[in-house]
């Protein structure tokens, strides 16, 4: 129905910076929210950022200030902005996506998850 896939993970120093991005494609009438989640080694998954259609944002309390959750309603893409990270912030991050798509030439709601990419800040 619909991919997401992400991109711009990787090593980054404590104090530095980087930016996720994460791509819908597909058939897609609507994306209504955009997500980040996260998953550290041996914790479960925790919900990052959201973001809705009309650009409503809300941040976990561990990030508000530092991270910074876009999306660009045309490219069906959304952004994650994440600077002063720390090595806590390391964890494997997810897109996350729901709205109306076409499927077998219906309309038809959808709820996807990307594959994740790899953030580690580390010294």
């Amino acid at each position: 129905q619909v991919q997401l896939v992400e991109s711009g993970g990787g090593l980054v120093q404590p104090g530095g910076s980087q930016r996720l991005s994460c791509t819908a494609s597909g058939i897609i009438f609507k994306i209504n929210n955009m997500a980040w989640y996260r998953q550290a080694p041996g914790k479960q998954r925790e919900l990052v950022a959201t973001i809705t259609y009309g650009g409503t944002k809300n941040y976990t309390d561990s990030v508000k200030g530092r991270f910074t959750i876009t999306r660009d309603n045309v490219r069906n893409t959304v952004y994650l902005q994440m600077n002063s990270l720390k090595p806590e912030d390391t964890a494997v991050y997810y897109c996350n996506a729901d709205g109306d798509c076409l499927h077998d030439y219906v309309r038809t709601p959808f709820y996807s998850w990307g594959q994740g990419t790899q953030v580690t800040v580390s010294s």
